[in-house]
């Protein structure tokens, strides 16, 4: 009944653009590319992205683009750019981030984001 699959999908960032790699990536983490998809089910989809240092980013969008957090204090508001993220941590925070983004915000999320890895 319902994604009984234990698949790997290899996705080749090279020379991509990072928003549609995350796309791809968060479609087939949801389990959305089977036909026997079911909303309440946790897929078993493992996604593996290579070569993410080689993303296409445009600079520009590198320093407009930013991670905002709220402590819940008064001036307790934290934001980096994704040019700060990427010096600090790498190119493939930003692509987490990004795919974590489109997942759907419920229980099942942390799981499945669990089953991403990225190599840079």
């Amino acid at each position: 009944m319902g994604m009984k699959m234990n698949k790997i999908i290899t996705i080749d960032a090279e020379g991509e653009i990072l928003g549609r790699v995350a796309s791809r990536a968060a479609l087939a983490l949801r389990g959305k590319t089977y036909s026997d998809f079911l909303r309440h089910l946790m897929p078993t989809t493992k996604v593996k992205i290579i070569n993410a240092a080689k993303l296409k980013l445009d600079p520009l969008k590198a320093k407009a683009t930013s991670k905002v957090r709220y402590s819940g204090y008064p001036g307790g508001l934290r934001s980096l750019s994704w040019e700060q993220i990427i010096a600090k941590k790498g190119i493939a925070e930003p692509l987490r981030l990004a795919i974590l983004g489109m997942l759907p915000h419920n229980r099942l999320r942390a799981k499945i984001i669990a089953n991403l890895t990225i190599t840079e």
